[in-house]
């Protein structure tokens, strides 16, 4: 297919070939990925400027159905290290310098820098060659790199993606041979269904037949209140749930709180009882005292309560579960650790859905109608799903797509993976 540039006319064909063929050497440790650019910022066949171009970027689709946790993803991330390792040894890839933020239409000299940057990790195109022009090939490299970080898609390049892309190549080789080893202790037969929870993305896979079927953005731990890895099954779903606060938040959130809005309970349907069951007036608490009153703390089902409409169960020594909740906006947030080591999935009735598939009676439309009448409903899996937390923070699901997620909880140990 030609295209025309002002009065110029080109084929890309050819110089695409060349471009592979480049490639080749590369991969076969026989030219450095600095060399390719090189050879891109020497051809004098480039056909192209400083205008912007409207075509298509370069790379694979980064969203793919292998689940995390599958034997192909082993086999991927064994061949992103043997690349890594090459690009290492051939230099890694620049610092791109932090000039402000960059986005579809900057010029700027850091645009050279960033081309180099995303050309050598493989998300732009050799063929998009070398301009100060911040255009559409780079608009569309920057959202791939975006996407294998977990980062807002949105082609502009701020400060969450100038640090991810900052870290330097070995770093990155460093946390790809990582979580080979945790990948490879979950390596056996995960049965024909079952749900992974990787921490670090704040994501969630229900995976049937060896393939992703649902994919769920979640809210985790904090850091001072971390989620566990666990692996568990689900045995329960409870719609319209009842809350029982932990003693850990009673401690330090709901008894601060307290002292300063008496009428916080209260306000918030949550109602106190003794051992024996018997309702306890709020108002006869000292909420001065330092420590917690031996008392339970319910939240009725409804809107506002914590777990909203659902509460998914299985049984774990760390008491967390995954749960509904009613303040969805989080989910859109960068930084979607903020919760007391729960997890919170956005879509959840989509989850839950499957998750009852054989519980017969069970349909969308029912669920939706026991639902809407607020009454608390426990319903016992006819078969039970397994499910697993995992910490993972680079893996990758497909050839020649690598992700990367910050190490929130530190358990990399490199310093340089803890950005936020």
């Amino acid at each position: 297919m030609s295209r025309k540039f002002g009065s110029e006319s080109f084929s890309r064909r050819g110089f695409l070939r060349a471009v592979t063929a480049a490639g080749a050497l590369t991969a076969a440790g026989g030219a450095s990925a600095q060399s390719i650019v090189d050879s891109v910022i020497r051809g004098s066949q480039r056909g192209w400027n400083d205008s912007f171009d409207s075509s298509p970027g370069h790379g694979g689709d980064v969203n793919s159905l292998t689940p995390i946790l599958n034997p192909r993803t082993l086999s991927y991330v064994q061949l992103a290290i043997n690349r890594y390792q090459q690009l290492v040894a051939n230099g890694g890839w620049p610092m791109v310098p932090e000039h402000g933020k960059l986005s579809l239409g900057s010029v700027d000299d850091a645009v050279l820098t960033l081309r180099k940057r995303l050309m050598i990790s493989g998300d732009l195109s050799q063929s998009a060659g070398m301009s100060r022009a911040f255009d559409s090939y780079v608009d569309a490299a920057v959202r791939r790199f975006q996407a294998r970080h977990g980062l807002p898609v949105d082609g502009v390049l701020g400060e969450y993606s100038y640090k991810a892309m900052n870290v330097s190549a070995d770093v990155r080789l460093g946390q790809l041979q990582t979580n080979l080893v945790r990948l490879n202790a979950r390596s056996g037969d995960l049965g024909p269904r079952y749900v992974v929870v990787n921490i670090p993305a704040a994501s969630i896979e229900a995976v049937e037949n060896g393939q992703v079927v649902q994919r769920h953005t979640a809210i985790v731990g904090q850091t001072s209140r971390e989620t566990p890895t666990l692996d568990s099954a689900i045995n329960q779903v409870i719609l319209n749930p009842y809350w029982t606060a932990p003693r850990s938040i009673i401690r330090k959130d709901i008894m601060p709180v307290m002292r300063k809005d008496p009428q916080y309970l209260t306000r918030n349907h949550i109602r106190l009882f003794d051992a024996q069951g018997n309702e306890v007036d709020p108002s006869t608490v000292d909420w001065s005292a330092d420590k917690a009153p031996n008392l339970t703390f319910r939240q009725d089902p409804g809107k506002i309560n914590a777990m909203a409409s659902v509460k998914i169960n299985f049984p774990n020594k760390y008491s967390v579960y995954m749960h509904d909740t009613p303040e969805q906006s989080l989910f859109g947030q960068i930084m979607r650790f903020d919760s007391s080591g729960c997890v919170r999935v956005q879509n959840v009735r989509d989850l839950v859905v499957w998750l009852l598939r054989d519980n017969q009676g069970w349909s969308r439309s029912h669920i939706e109608q026991v639902i809407s009448t607020r009454k608390n409903t426990e319903i016992p899996l006819e078969q039970r799903v397994p499910v697993h937390f995992v910490y993972i923070t680079a893996w990758s699901t497909s050839d020649g797509v690598v992700q990367f997620r910050d190490d929130i909880y530190h358990h990399d140990g490199v310093d340089e993976l803890a950005l936020r």
